[in-house]
């Protein structure tokens, strides 16, 4: 039984957070506006914006004007008053992005590098997060943490990769990856990450599968908007799902694998290792790409209509395929046809993503916009 006294602070707390997230939505509101909307005592608003003022949340802008009276004070959301960064690990690359509280990239920074486990690797890692910060004069007091996307299973807490072979760094830990970086750091799936990108920017949806199809095909499943990560953290694995029986091989060790039929480096590397210029090259109708693209919607349609099977939900295309896709919808929607049984339009549930760029990155820094929104 809640006490009395806890009661009134849980009261104060939810009157906080409606306060805040109605500045969020409205962007510029005045005082008697908020009372209005959310039909609170104006002492409990004024005293809640005080508040928010003196941590730098919200700032007085300018004056709103009413009629029959005098100007009544704005009071705006200050959208970069918190501010997450992300960091992409890939195998050749990496990529920071600074997140505002909008989820927003405000900053990015990309650079070739080979990933390591050693002391040289974490000092660059923490040498990049400074170095973002400086570009985008970010005070470092403003940054709620930094998440790590990357190709592996991740502990339930964060702290350690219990899976992964793609850089075999299995039993690497976030404490290794932050030994330079003086904030508070999480590791992440990348298809997870990515797909919780995806599902921020995507407010209409609560359920998806979201296939990553990058260099490496990774899947995040989302049940209503939060990801489901499966009794031992492996849900989603879709590049590891059998397509073809005894096909090609796979660097897990078995063959047919989604992996080797539709991941990104198999179209980029058909184009001297650009995947821009493979699209570059579909477009001007070359007829070996051309094929390789064809061959590449039937695998995808094939994972498509399976997962359509299993999950009921919204099937989401991300990844660096999936930022090129939008154009090549068609083709795709009439393959998954042929394989539908319930006559089903593919384009009602079948999506390109919305998140075109940096969503591994960007997506390993909004839980800790999140956790900051659940705390304030």
């Amino acid at each position: 039984m809640i006490q009395t006294g806890q009661a009134g602070i849980d009261i104060k707390g939810m009157n906080r957070k409606k306060i805040y997230e109605f500045l969020r939505e409205a962007r510029s509101v005045s005082k008697q506006d908020i009372v209005y909307a959310l039909k609170l005592s104006l002492p409990t608003v004024t005293q809640n914006l005080q508040e928010f003022q003196e941590k730098g949340l919200v700032d007085t802008t300018g004056r709103i004007g009413h009629t029959g009276g005098r100007n009544a004070t704005a009071f705006s959301f200050i959208s970069d008053a918190r501010v997450a960064i992300g960091i992409d690990i890939q195998k050749h690359h990496n990529t920071v992005v600074i997140v505002d509280l909008d989820g927003r990239v405000i900053e990015k920074i990309r650079k070739p590098v080979h990933f390591a486990t050693t002391d040289e690797y974490y000092k660059m890692l923490g040498a990049e997060v400074a170095e973002i910060l400086e570009k985008a004069k970010i005070d470092p007091a403003k940054v709620l943490g930094v998440g790590m996307g990357v190709p592996g299973l991740i502990s339930k807490d964060g702290k350690e990769v219990v899976y992964g072979r793609i850089l075999n760094f299995t039993g690497e830990t976030s404490e290794n990856f932050s030994r330079y970086i003086p904030f508070r750091t999480l590791l992440f799936n990348d298809a997870n990450a990515a797909g919780s990108a995806e599902m921020w920017s995507s407010h209409n949806i609560r359920n998806a599968f979201y296939i990553c199809l990058s260099d490496h095909i990774g899947g995040a499943v989302i049940l209503d908007n939060k990801v489901y990560e499966g009794d031992d953290q492996r849900s989603g694995e879709i590049g590891h799902m059998t397509v073809v029986a005894d096909g090609r091989p796979c660097y897990c060790g078995q063959y047919g694998c989604f992996e080797t039929y539709c991941c990104a480096s198999l179209l980029s590397e058909a184009a001297g290792g650009d995947l821009d210029s493979f699209f570059g090259k579909l477009e001007a109708g070359d007829k070996r790409i051309t094929e390789l693209w064809n061959s590449y919607l039937h695998y995808l349609a094939f994972a498509v209509h399976n997962i359509r099977m299993l999950f009921d939900c919204n099937v989401i295309l991300g990844g660096y395929v999936g930022a090129y896709i939008d154009k090549y919808m068609e083709p795709l929607y009439e393959m998954v046809r042929q394989r539908d049984m319930f006559s089903e339009e593919p384009g009602a549930y079948l999506l390109p993503c919305r998140y075109k760029t940096e969503a591994i990155a960007a997506g390993a820094a909004l839980p800790f916009v999140e956790e900051f929104f659940h705390g304030i």
